[in-house]
């Protein structure tokens, strides 16, 4: 599938002072009319900070009223507060950690890097090792997460994290690249997606009928007796790259946009048959996104050393 994308903002409308700007948002460009209808005519695109060297993994806490990103090579997870916009440390160090969610019992879930493994921290602080080996055999460096209604912990591993001492800590593949599910009951894993390169972001459809799955575009798997088949490209991120991806309630599909250049990077929204409805531009290269806020649709965009949000029309999947 071959896109044509439109003349959209440029990093030039970053170079003023934001609080003065025209509606609608020239970094807000609809491609599709649907996209009117997902985000307010009067929004714009906020930075709400800057300071970190590469953000990932945002997750949002409404009991808490924060937001927790990874900053992976400063190897330290950062908590923003919403009552006051406060940034301090809620981790250091971090195991170089990436990947961040919650369980359907409302705790943290993590893929960190340098350690090879996936945790989850407890109620009281402390941090379970979930899984660190698999078939005998250490993990590479697990990269994203989502969880399923069924409790079970669904990974990629796509070992980015081996590749320089930058992220993580420079190592050899013990194991082929993958996607893992962790069973809820018996903690058992399960290599369930192997096909793939370099697996990355992942996320569910609402009725978690299909599991998508980003390897530089973006795959869909139809799960059938909770295991996905029949995986197929649904979207092109031509002329860039995805990284990770957040679907809402209507099953839109909103990607992490970079290495696209000018006018490309940021988060782009897709249909759930892959046409492209709209983008959220932004001056940085995008790694990561969620949905959170008391009404789950503040869009948090996690893009290289800041973080960015966007109120939308809509809402986030829970598990994402």
């Amino acid at each position: 599938m071959s896109v044509d994308y439109p003349v959209g903002a440029t990093a030039a409308a970053w170079d003023r002072d934001r609080t003065i700007l025209r509606f609608p948002d020239p970094a807000i460009v609809v491609v599709d009319e649907r996209f009117r209808d997902l985000v307010p005519y009067q929004e714009v695109v906020e930075r709400l900070w800057t300071g970190a060297r590469w953000l990932e993994g945002p997750v949002w806490f409404g009991d808490r009223g924060e937001l927790l990103v990874s900053d992976i090579p400063n190897d330290r997870i950062l908590r923003w507060t919403a009552a006051d916009g406060a940034v301090s440390e809620y981790r250091n160090p971090s195991g170089n950690a990436n990947g961040n969610t919650r369980d359907r019992q409302g705790r943290l879930v993590t893929c960190e890097h340098l350690a090879r493994r996936v945790t989850r921290t407890e109620y009281d602080g402390s941090v379970t090792v979930l899984l660190d080996r698999y078939d005998g055999k250490r993990l590479s460096a697990p990269n994203d997460v989502v969880t399923s209604r069924d409790g079970a912990v669904w990974f990629t591993d796509p070992a980015w994290g081996l590749m320089s001492m930058y992220e993580g800590e420079k190592g050899e593949e013990e194991l082929p690249c993958a996607v893992y599910r962790i069973d809820p009951e018996t903690g058992d894993a399960e290599a369930v997606i192997t096909d793939m390169a370099r697996p990355n972001g992942i996320a569910f459809s609402p009725d978690e009928s299909i599991l998508y799955v980003v390897d530089t575009h973006v795959r869909a798997y139809d799960m059938v007796d909770g295991r996905p088949r029949n995986g197929r490209w649904v979207i092109d991120m031509g002329p860039g790259t995805s990284d990770g991806i957040r679907v809402d309630v209507h099953g839109n599909v909103w990607a992490a946009a970079g290495r696209g250049g000018d006018g490309y990077d940021g988060v782009h929204c897709f249909a759930p048959d892959g046409t492209l409805l709209g983008m959220i531009l932004t001056p940085e290269t995008v790694a990561n996104l969620c949905f959170g806020g008391p009404k789950r649709n503040r869009l948090f965009i996690a893009a290289s050393r800041s973080l960015y949000s966007v109120f939308v029309e809509t809402q986030g999947c829970i598990g994402g």
